[in-house]
This record gives C-alpha cells, sequence and structure tokens, in this order.
C-alpha cells in the first residue's frame, strides 16, 4: 500500500458542502488534514431558501472528529458572496490552497417549460459561482505558485438530459471554465481538473432507483477529489467520471475527418458523400488547446 495521501497544512474551501457531495468531500478531507471551509447557502434543492444548519452540522462533525473547519453560508452566485468564503478562509486560516466547486441546484421541467428565470438562476449558482470563487481564489495561488482547482460538471452537460437545459448548459460551461483555468494556471503550479460525479445525493434521487444507491453513494466519489486536491496529484487539464467505485479519464475526442483537396471540392454534396470518414473515430486525438485544435482541424503545422 503506498503512503497514506494527507492534506496536512492545506486549507480547503468547498461549497455546497452541507450536505452530499460537498458534505462527503468535506468530511474525508478534513480527516486527512485539510483545514476546511464548510460553504452551504442551506437553500433547497431548487436555490431558494436559506438555513445555517447545514453548514454547521457538518463543521461540527468535522470538530467531533479532531479536524479543524468553520462554517460560511454566503451564495456563490454573485461576486461579493465569492468574496465573502473567501475571505472567511483568510480571516480563519490565512490563505487558501484548494477550491472544490461543488454547489450547485436543478430545476426539473421539460424543455419547454423552463423560463429565462430558470435558465439565470441555474446558471448564477454553477458557472458563474465556480467563476466567482475560483477568480477569486487564483491571486493567491499564483503568488503562492499552488493551487488545486476541482470543478464539478456532470454528464448532463457533457452527454445531455432531456429535462435539464438549463443544469446541461450550466455544466458545460463549467468544463470550458476549467479548461481554461487549467491552462492559466499551469505555469505557476495551480491545477484545474473536472469530475463527472454518478451518484445518489438529493439532486439525483428522482433518477436513481433505491436498489442502486448504495452502489453510486457519495463515498465512492470523494477519494477521487481528494487525489486531485493533493501535492501529489500533477494531473491538469483533465476530466474523470466517477462512481460506484470506478474512475475513469473522460476527453473531447477529435476523429482525424476528411479533408478536400480543393476549395472546389469542398461543398455540402461532398460531405455527405465522406460522412463515414468524417464519423471515424480511428486514430483520434485529444487536442488540449484550441491552437491545436486548429492546426489539426486546418493542417497548420509549426514552422
Amino acid at each position: 500500500m503506498s503512503k497514506e495521501i494527507r492534506l496536512d497544512n492545506r486549507v480547503a474551501i468547498i461549497t455546497g458542502a452541507g450536505a452530499g457531495l460537498g458534505r462527503s468531500h468535506a468530511l474525508l478531507m478534513a480527516a486527512r488534514g485539510a483545514r476546511v471551509v464548510v460553504n452551504d447557502l442551506g437553500g433547497r434543492l431548487d436555490g431558494t431558501g436559506a438555513n445555517q444548519s447545514a453548514a454547521d452540522g457538518v463543521v461540527a462533525e468535522i470538530r467531533a472528529a479532531g479536524g479543524e473547519a468553520v462554517a460560511n453560508y454566503d451564495t456563490v452566485a454573485t461576486p461579493e458572496g465569492a468574496q465573502s468564503i473567501l475571505n472567511t478562509a483568510l480571516d480563519a486560516y490565512g490563505t487558501v490552497d484548494i477550491v472544490v466547486n461543488n454547489a450547485g441546484i436543478i430545476r426539473y421541467k421539460r424543455l419547454l417549460e423552463h423560463t429565462p428565470e430558470d435558465f439565470a438562476v441555474t446558471l448564477a449558482v454553477h458557472l458563474n459561482g465556480s467563476y466567482y470563487l475560483s477568480m477569486a481564489a487564483f491571486p493567491i495561488m499564483k503568488e503562492k505558485r499552488y493551487g488545486r482547482l476541482v470543478f464539478t460538471s456532470s454528464s448532463g452537460g457533457m452527454r445531455g438530459s432531456a429535462d435539464g437545459v438549463a443544469y446541461g448548459a450550466a455544466k458545460a460551461g463549467v468544463v470550458g471554465l476549467a479548461n481554461v483555468m487549467a491552462l492559466a494556471g499551469a505555469p505557476y503550479g495551480v491545477y484545474s481538473n473536472v469530475i463527472l460525479p454518478n451518484a445518489y445525493t438529493r439532486m439525483t434521487e428522482m433518477v436513481v432507483a433505491e436498489r442502486n444507491r448504495e452502489k453510486v453513494s457519495a463515498e465512492f466519489i470523494s477519494p477521487l477529489v481528494l487525489y486531485l486536491c493533493s501535492e501529489q496529484c500533477q494531473l491538469n487539464h483533465e476530466m474523470f467520471a466517477v462512481g460506484g467505485g470506478t474512475v475513469a479519464r473522460t476527453i473531447l475526442a477529435l476523429a482525424p475527418g476528411w479533408r478536400a483537396g480543393s476549395r472546389a471540392e469542398f461543398n455540402a454534396e461532398a460531405i455527405h458523400a465522406h460522412l463515414d470518414e468524417i464519423m471515424n473515430m480511428t486514430n483520434y486525438s485529444n487536442p488540449q488547446t484550441t491552437e491545436e485544435e486548429t492546426r489539426l482541424v486546418v493542417g497548420r503545422r509549426r514552422g
């Protein structure tokens, strides 16, 4: 067995940590030595309401087990709320090393039943919240030349769900944000990775059968988050599907595709004729930047 991975002397902010995945992350990371800011507004699943007892309860659990934690009840959905969350870490522990963007809401509705308000509120928590807090913490991490950012996306964003238009759009946006943060942070030792969890929480209780709930408990997600937040982890700009004891790298694959020999040959009819070649994923690539994808698609090479 390899040496135990620990987070001693590291300060971690975990959003949405009053229940579900966030609570599981907080308990495990505190048990491994992290000083944890347990952030949770304590709202309902749809984002309405507030209750401080959620964050307070997790802090009490951590302290009862001998760990260090403080509570924060601010929303991630505004720049001011995110700054207040960061200030809680600075006031209590003087710094921040880890941000786990976990807070989320969901409004299950058919596509045409979603309102502009549903869409805006959902993006504000998942996408805007991840942006506000990560950007607030980034200068500190950059100065220290160390940081770990974990972004929580979903197969609902990468694959889609017919009843999750706002949720899916937000979670897809989280991946784009995480990728940018990964590239910007790499020179400074600030690494950014994405998880796509498959777990039973209050957010998924409508879609996870009771017989499967133990198989996909939150405890099957948190060890990956712990690893991604550790010094031992040197991964950056990666995405992992995780759940039920499985961890699997996920990529945005680019097929070799078909290339026309001239502008005259490039037309809709030729695309139809070459569709098999266009759709063939044999020998795919996994470009890590927009520039790399452009070189692969357009055919530019470094001179």
